[in-house]
């Protein structure tokens, strides 16, 4: 059992300090993550990975979550979820104003997230993520790391401890 496998458990039992001990061993990974996944944003977007970091910590741990995880690759793969929502969500929240649905000033802090994707394509695999999710789970979560979290096929594919294809010769 790996150390973070080892304090996940320790959360699901309640344990004192145990969320503040597994937040200390992940968060440099699920921040590169992050970082990874906006990357690639498009020009003149402002996207914070720390602030996505944490909206999804909040998500997974925050005061009316009860987190349960089996083991590492079952946490990220809730992280990757908690992403993807947050980016939806965010997208969503755009696609209305700009079609003029409400007028509201906010003021730009940490948690303003801008996706590099556009809102449509967002959306489009938001649907269609949870159409696979029904016909294969395993490649839903697949989806989820790659497109919402940035993973690298080799990453996600040790996640969900799954073996790389090699291309044909």
């Amino acid at each position: 059992m790996n150390e973070v496998t080892r304090v996940l458990h320790d959360v699901g039992k309640g344990t004192p300090q145990a969320v503040d001990e597994l937040l200390s061993l992940v968060y440099e990974e699920l921040r590169t993550l992050a970082v990874r996944k906006m990357a690639g944003e498009r020009p003149g977007q402002t996207l914070q990975p720390t602030a996505l970091v944490h909206e999804a910590w909040l998500r997974l741990f925050g005061a009316d979550a009860t987190a349960q995880f089996q083991n590492r690759g079952h946490f990220f793969g809730a992280a990757a979820e908690a992403m993807r929502r947050i980016l939806v969500d965010v997208a969503r929240r755009r696609i209305t104003r700009e079609k003029g649905g409400y007028s509201v000033r906010e003021e730009l802090d940490d948690s303003a997230i801008v996706v590099a994707a556009p809102d449509a394509e967002l959306l489009a695999v938001h649907e269609c993520l949870d159409q696979l999710a029904a016909e294969d789970p395993i490649a839903a979560e697949l989806v989820k790391l790659r497109y919402f979290v940035g993973m690298t096929m080799p990453e996600a594919a040790g996640i969900l401890r799954l073996s790389l294809r090699m291309p044909a010769a």
